[in-house]
């Protein structure tokens, strides 16, 4: 396991729940890929409303059964790693929106 104490970089994909990959939920796709491709970690966070570029705005609500409710996958790891994928991402993506920013680490490591 490869240690990331330090500045790395938050690299956070805006995606939508009802976007697709190859006929699967596009997150899972995403994070699928970070993972075959040895990053230190991934995690998708549901929210709860939002909207996007087009202004619609998806809220969850009972009798909404598709919300399209906004989903934010984040990854953090080195820069070399982040820019060698991008394109890989770039190309499995319709819309959305990637976000990176500077993120120093103070602690990685599995809880043991």
């Amino acid at each position: 396991m490869s240690k990331l104490i330090g500045e790395q970089v938050l690299m956070r994909i805006f995606i939508g729940e009802a976007d697709r990959f190859e006929h699967r939920p596009l997150y899972e796709a995403l994070v699928e890929l970070l993972h075959a491709e040895g990053f230190s970690g991934a995690t998708v966070l549901r929210g709860v409303c939002g909207f996007g570029a087009n202004r619609v705005y998806h809220s969850q609500k009972l009798l909404d059964i598709s919300a399209d409710l906004p989903f934010v996958v984040e990854v953090v790891d080195m820069q070399e790693k982040i820019d060698a994928i991008m394109p890989r991402i770039d190309g499995m993506m319709k819309g959305g929106m990637i976000t990176l920013e500077k993120a120093t680490v103070i602690r990685y490591g599995n809880a043991e």
